[in-house]
Parts: structure tokens; sequence; C-alpha cells
């Protein structure tokens, strides 16, 4: 990976929709020193974010990082590829490696290294640290968003209408963070984080609840073990380009890339 201004590291950003065109447009703007974007990948037309858009060969060709902000299943189909080019991976849609072949694929790819963002949720320092030190045996998360972000395609009309017309809080799911990453891909990409970090996704409960109140995205996570009890709360504001993800995510992956490349400012 080039490390110098004189040679600037080239990121190329997967996914143009709310998350990917804003890290486009920050990068535009120098927030990561000495990282700058030369295309964006996407099969829909996205507008003029200010970079070519390409196909992913073709970009990978100008890559020294890239940066997925386009769903699981960009993930399960390049991630490999690229690592395996020698080129660095910023990963948003943590869900994808809930299926435990393809995380370990990922892990056993290289030169390229891979990095997961934390996008949403905080605490994640203290609870790897906590799982570090001995195995957690609980941890719980309960998200609540808007009614009609949590309708899926795998819904019935019956279901989705109702989740449209919700008018006081219902739980729409309760399970781990395995199947709540397969059943809500772009819902609960906290608690595949969550999984991760704690090293099970199935010792994570999650429960997720419609409120059609909810101004702001809620989680609230609880766990303990060994190192001791956690509990905190995590109160986001919603993408106003995309209601289904929080407005924080795109700099939370800025803040992310800035790791993976080297450039970090404050605490990581």
């Amino acid at each position: 990976m080039r490390t110098t201004a004189d040679t600037p590291i080239r990121a190329v950003v997967i996914g143009g929709g709310a998350i990917g065109a804003s890290v486009v447009t920050a990068l535009l703007r120098g927030d990561v020193p000495d990282v700058v974007p030369v295309a964006v990948v996407d099969p829909q037309p996205v507008g003029d974010l200010g970079v070519p858009q390409l196909r992913l060969e073709a970009a990978l060709d100008q890559a020294d990082v890239v940066v997925e902000c386009a769903g699981q299943a960009v993930i399960a189909q390049s991630a490999v590829g690229i690592l395996e080019r020698g080129i660095d991976l910023l990963i948003t849609s943590v869900g994808a490696l809930a299926d435990p072949d393809l995380a370990a694929a990922v892990r056993a790819a290289g030169p390229g290294r891979f990095l997961l963002t934390a996008g949403a949720i905080g605490g994640l320092d203290i609870l790897s640290s906590a799982a570090a030190q001995g195995p957690l045996t609980r941890v719980e998360v309960t998200t609540t968003k808007l009614p009609t972000t949590l309708v899926q395609p795998w819904m019935d009309d019956h279901d989705a209408d109702l989740l449209r017309v919700v008018t006081e809080p219902v739980e729409v799911f309760r399970g781990t963070a395995r199947e709540a990453t397969r059943l809500f891909p772009r819902s609960l990409n906290v608690a595949a984080t969550l999984g991760w970090v704690v090293g099970d996704f199935d010792l994570v409960d999650v429960r997720l609840v419609a409120d059609p109140a909810a101004e702001l995205t809620c989680h609230r996570v609880v766990a303990e073990g060994a190192a001791g009890r956690y509990r905190f709360e995590i109160e986001n504001l919603p993408s106003p380009q995309n209601p289904r993800t929080s407005g924080v995510v795109p700099h939370a992956v800025l803040r992310s890339l800035a790791a993976l490349v080297g450039r970090p400012s404050g605490v990581v």
C-alpha cells in the first residue's frame, strides 16, 4: 500500500448509496489525509459523485484499498478476490461473515488486509477486550427502528402491511445474530458486529422492535462474562438519505478507513 503524501493511497468505494456517496464526498474533501477516491463501483447509475463509475475489475486495477458500502452479496462474491490481489478491504456489511465458511475464507485470504467498521455502534473495544480475557456468557442487543425500514422481501403481504400501519411498538424478531443478519441483512449489522467481536454469532441474543414513534434508532446492549458486566445504549438519528441506516455510519467508515491505512487520529 502507498503511504506517502507524494503517492497517495487510492481508494475505491463499492456502493454509491447514502453511505458510499458520503464517503466519496468526504474523501474528495480531504477528510482522511493522503487517501484519494479514484472510482465508485455500483451496478446502478449513481450520478456525478466526482469520481468515475467503473466495473469492479477495472476499478481494482487502480485500488490500494476498497471500501465496501454495498451489501452482504459483495462480500460473498468479491472479498476473497480483493484480498488475494493484495488490496486492503474495509467491510461495512459485517453480516456476511455470519456464514462460517465465508468468514474462514476471508480470514485466510491475503496478502491484503481486512477491517470491519463499527458502524452505528460503540463499546466494541471493551467487549473485545473482555472476550479476550475470558468467554462472555451473555450478550444481548435490543434494536428499535421505524417499522417501514424493517419491511423485507421475504415477508408476505400481510406481515409487510402490518409493519406499514402499526401504531405501537411490536417485536419483529427474536433470535441469534446469525439468524438476524440473514433475515434483516441491511438492518442488523450491529448484531453481526457484536457476534464477530465476541467470537460467537450464536451467543448474541437479538431482539428487533418496530416502533412508529422511534425518532432515533436505538441499540441497547447488555453483556457479561469473566471480565465483568457491561451495559450501554446508543441512539442515532437515521440517515436523511436512507432511514434504514444511521447518519453516523459514513463517519464511522471514514474513521475505520483512517485506521486501516495507517492514518488514525485519537483513540483507536
